[in-house]
């Protein structure tokens, strides 16, 4: 039967691309050792993880090259517009961050360029541990910047919880500090860019929820595009019911509904399986309500007990009197963030952050 699985992530970095980049590196710089490159870059390749793979391309070229920083950049400009992939160009600021932190202007310039071919969110932070004042300077610079990619790199790599890197502690400590990149990009028109400072006011959320509510609560919320900021920031907050999230995105009050028809289906299942949740809303308003429709499954842990996790479902105004159906797939099956055991699952229909209903299912023992 043929593997249907989906490739590794890691295989973007796999023999056919580095041989991709050596060809592309022999076309902008005649002299280059190809040979020597793919030999240091597929030494071990099978074992290391996709960000390794991407480092060891980094350190490739740079046991390679016999050249001095200065002019390896103007080879490596040249080759990023030739790259046959926006994740493979991540090589390129790698390669700044590990040897450019003492040409700081130079490899400023560096990553701004090379943003704009894939993202140089991971390299920037090394600049930040090395040098916070004057790299974010540069940052909040950046946010200003005609170009959508450098304006995300002022955001996204400036996070305190970046996803795939190192915390940056004195913005996680001080959500301040880069408070004027975020208030500049509060209304931007690019998606790209909006998304990444939803998510970087979501990240300090984990540690200064008041900080972001304030944050927000100061904000014109008659732009769209901050609107939409302030509800994706906000949703780690809503999914725990944050009395404060749900009234900035209108959400509030506590809803006036009756649930029908709860059902979770099949009864039981075997892990791998899909379960149905469905059920219909009834308003008992006189007026039209806006409600945060959310559902949480309280998955069973090792030690018997059970620990809820929270998934996103619908948002929506209900007009007085009317009645709404709603209906979501859950697929249970192993993740590298959860083990599944067996037992009863409780799921639970939250409304504006109120448990209002609920319904259970078997996970067999297989």
């Amino acid at each position: 039967m043929t593997d249907q699985s989906a490739p590794a992530l890691k295989d973007i970095f796999n023999v056919e691309r580095l041989q991709h980049i050596a060809n592309e590196m022999t076309a902008v710089y005649p002299a280059f050792d190809a040979k020597g490159f793919l030999k240091h870059a597929k030494a071990g390749l099978a074992e290391l993880s996709v960000m390794q793979r991407m480092a060891r391309v980094s350190e490739s070229l740079y046991a390679v090259i016999p050249l001095d920083y200065p002019q390896t950049l103007k080879v490596l400009y040249a080759l990023a517009p030739r790259l046959n992939s926006a994740f493979v160009s991540l090589f390129l600021p790698h390669f700044v961050a590990s040897y450019g932190l003492d040409d700081f202007k130079r490899s400023m310039a560096a990553l701004k360029y090379f943003t704009t071919f894939g993202s140089a969110e991971f390299a920037i932070r090394h600049f930040l541990l090395h040098d916070f004042p004057r790299t974010l300077a540069v940052m909040q610079a950046w946010s200003l910047d005609d170009n959508e990619h450098v304006r995300r790199l002022a955001s996204e790599g400036s996070r305190p919880r970046l996803p795939w890197s190192f915390r940056l502690a004195q913005v996680q400590a001080d959500p301040e500090l880069c408070a004027l990149i975020l208030d500049n990009l509060k209304a931007d028109s690019s998606l790209y860019v909006r998304k990444s400072v939803a998510n970087h006011l979501n990240d300090i959320t984990k540690d200064h929820p008041d900080w972001v509510l304030s944050l927000i609560e100061g904000w014109s919320l008659d732009n769209p595009h901050t609107a939409w900021i302030a509800r994706h920031a906000l949703r780690s907050l809503i999914k725990q019911g944050n009395t404060r999230a749900l009234t900035i995105i209108g959400a509030g009050a506590k809803a006036e509904v009756q649930i029908h028809h709860l059902q979770v289906t099949p009864a039981v299942i075997n892990l791998g399986e899909r379960i149905n949740l469905s059920f219909t809303l009834e308003s008992t308003a006189a007026t039209p309500q806006k409600l945060v429709v959310d559902y949480a499954i309280d998955y069973v842990k090792s030690a018997g007990h059970s620990a809820a996790k929270v998934f996103k479902l619908k948002a929506f105004t209900l007009g007085a009197g009317e009645c709404h159906s709603l209906r979501r797939e859950q697929h249970i099956r192993e993740l590298t963030t959860r083990k599944h055991y067996p037992g009863k699952h409780v799921v639970h229909v939250l409304i504006n952050g109120e448990k209002l209903a609920s319904a259970d299912f078997e996970l067999r023992d297989d």
